[in-house]
C-alpha cells in the first residue's frame, strides 16, 4: 500500500480484516495524509476543516462507531458564510436569506431561477455549466469569485466537469429544496471523533496493524519496480518491499514518474498535463476558551485570500482540550512557490488577522503561529484536463500488479467518505487467494464519478 491517507489505510484495515498480507509506506510520520490531525499548543488540530458527511456509506459508518463508539460523536453544524459583506448562517437558512441580503439580490436571484428552464451552457466550462444551471447572480457573487481563489484561474478556464463534481445544487429547484428543509436536514449534522479528525485513520490503523497489516510511516517511495510475479517498491535508505501487487493512493502523475520500466513519453508529458493547487494553513493560538461560537467562517468574497477559517475547540465535545485556550486555522489556497506560499509566519498571521478584522470578527491577538503547507489540495480542472487524465488513467488500467485509487490516485476531489468506499470496494474486488476483480472494480469506479464533493 502506497500512502496511509483515508483510502490507503482504509484498504489496509479491509485487506488485513480479510486475512491478506500488507505492507503500508507512508512518507509522513503519522497516518491520515490531509485529513491527519497533530498538536498545536495542546490542542488536537487538523489540516483545515473536515467533517465525516452523514451521507456516508451505512456499512462503513457502522464499523467507524464500531470502532470508535462514543469518541464518534455526532455534532450540529454552527458554521457561517459571508455573503455581500453580510454574515449568515452556514448552512443556509431562508429566513436569513431574507433578513439579511439585500431585496434586488433576492428579486435577481428569483428572477434567474424562473428562465433557467431557457438557459443552456455554451461550452463545457465551470462557468458556462454554473451560469446556465443556476443563473448569473449567484455566480457572480458566490461560485465565480469563490472559484478564483480556490483554483487560482478564471471560471472560464476550468472544464465542466470542476461544476459538476464541486455544486451539488446544481439547479433552482435543487437549492430551494435545500433551503426550505432547513435546519431538519441532515446537512445540518456531521461526524467527528473526540481527538480530532485524524483518530479516524489513527483507528483503523490500530485496528489494521492488530490484524497482522505491517504500517511503515517516515518511509518514502522512491521507485516502483516492475517484475513478472509483482512489484519491487524501492523506499529512501535502501529498502525494498517485494509484492504481489502494490495499491497506490499516490498522485497519479508521481506514481508515473517512479515506475520502472518507465511508461511511454505521451504518458509522461500527460503527467505534466496535470496541476493541483496547493494551500497554506495558518494556525493563530489564541488565550482565551472560545473565538466564537462558530466552527467554520465561510469567505467565498474576493477582497480577501483566505476561504475558511475554523475553530477545531468547536467540532467537537472531548473534554480533554485546555479550558484557557483555544486554536484557529485559516485555510489560503496558493500555488507552490508562489508569493503566499514563500510567505512567513508573521505575514501570514497579519493577512488572517487583518481579513476577520475587515470581516468584522475581533482582533484575535494570537500569541503563537504555525504554519502548514500542503503541496497538492485540491486537483486543478483546466481546460482539456480530460486528455490528460485519460490518458494516464489508461496507462495505469493496463500496468500489470498496480491499482491507482483514493483522491490523488484518481485526481478527484472526493470527501474522506468517498475516498473510504474507494477503500472498501478496492478491499471486496480481491478474493481470498489474491486474484483481483477488475471488472468488479470497473464496476466501482462507475460509481464513484457521481461523487459530488460536500462542503
Amino acid at each position: 500500500m502506497l500512502g496511509a491517507g483515508p483510502a490507503g489505510i482504509g484498504a489496509a484495515y479491509r485487506l488485513a480484516a480479510g486475512h491478506q498480507h500488507v505492507v503500508v509506506l507512508e512518507r509522513a510520520r503519522r497516518v491520515g495524509g490531509a485529513a491527519a490531525s497533530f498538536d498545536v499548543a495542546g490542542l488536537r488540530v487538523d489540516h483545515g476543516s473536515h467533517r465525516l458527511h452523514p451521507s456516508t456509506d451505512a456499512a462503513i459508518l457502522s464499523e467507524l462507531r464500531r470502532l470508535l463508539g462514543s469518541d464518534l460523536q455526532r455534532r450540529p453544524r454552527r458554521g457561517r458564510i459571508r455573503l455581500l459583506g453580510r454574515w449568515l448562517a452556514f448552512p443556509l437558512r431562508p429566513a436569513d436569506l431574507l433578513r439579511w441580503l439585500p431585496p434586488r439580490f433576492i428579486l435577481a436571484a428569483a428572477r434567474d431561477a424562473a428562465f433557467a428552464p431557457t438557459r443552456r451552457p455554451r461550452a463545457d466550462t465551470f462557468a458556462e455549466v454554473l451560469r446556465a444551471q443556476l443563473g448569473p447572480t449567484l455566480c457572480d457573487h458566490f461560485y465565480f469569485p469563490y472559484a478564483r481563489k480556490l483554483w487560482g484561474v478564471e471560471p472560464h478556464q476550468l472544464a465542466g466537469e470542476q461544476a459538476r463534481r464541486r455544486v451539488s445544487a446544481d439547479s433552482p429547484g435543487k437549492l430551494l429544496g435545500r433551503l426550505l428543509r432547513g435546519g431538519r436536514r441532515d446537512a445540518d449534522v456531521f461526524w467527528y471523533p473526540r481527538r480530532g479528525f485524524g483518530q479516524l485513520w489513527e483507528t483503523l490503523a490500530a485496528a489494521a496493524a492488530g490484524r497482522g497489516a505491517d504500517i511503515r510511516l517516515a518511509t518514502t517511495v522512491e521507485q516502483v519496480r516492475l517484475t513478472g510475479a509483482g512489484v519491487e517498491v524501492v523506499t529512501d535508505g535502501g529498502g525494498c518491499v517485494a509484492a504481489g501487487m502494490a495499491w497506490s493512493t499516490l498522485p497519479l502523475p508521481l506514481l508515473a514518474r517512479m515506475v520502472d520500466p518507465p511508461p511511454a513519453r505521451a504518458v509522461l508529458d500527460a503527467a505534466g498535463g496535470l496541476r493541483f493547487r496547493a494551500m497554506v494553513l495558518v494556525y493563530l493560538v489564541l488565550d482565551t476558551d472560545r473565538y466564537t461560537r462558530f466552527d467554520a467562517h465561510y469567505l467565498p468574497e474576493s477582497w480577501t485570500p483566505v476561504t475558511r477559517v475554523s475553530e477545531p475547540k468547536n467540532y467537537r465535545d472531548s473534554g480533554l482540550d485546555p479550558p484557557d485556550r483555544t486554536v484557529l486555522c485559516a485555510e489560503i489556497p496558493c500555488d507552490v512557490d508562489d508569493v503566499t506560499w514563500r510567505a512567513g509566519e508573521e505575514e501570514l498571521a497579519r493577512l488572517v488577522r487583518a481579513t476577520l478584522v475587515e470581516a468584522g470578527a475581533t482582533d484575535p491577538h494570537p500569541r503563537q503561529v504555525v504554519v502548514r503547507r500542503l503541496p497538492s489540495a485540491y486537483p486543478v480542472y483546466g481546460a482539456g484536463y480530460e486528455r490528460a487524465l485519460a490518458t494516464l488513467d489508461a496507462w495505469a488500467a493496463t500496468v500489470p500488479h498496480i491499482l491507482t485509487f483514493g483522491r490523488q490516485g484518481l485526481f478527484v476531489h472526493d470527501n474522506s467518505h468517498h475516498a473510504l468506499s474507494m477503500a472498501w470496494s478496492a478491499a471486496d474486488a480481491l478474493s481470498g487467494d489474491g486474484r483481483f476483480d477488475r471488472e468488479c472494480w470497473a464496476d466501482a469506479r462507475r460509481r464513484f464519478a457521481a461523487h459530488v464533493v460536500q462542503d
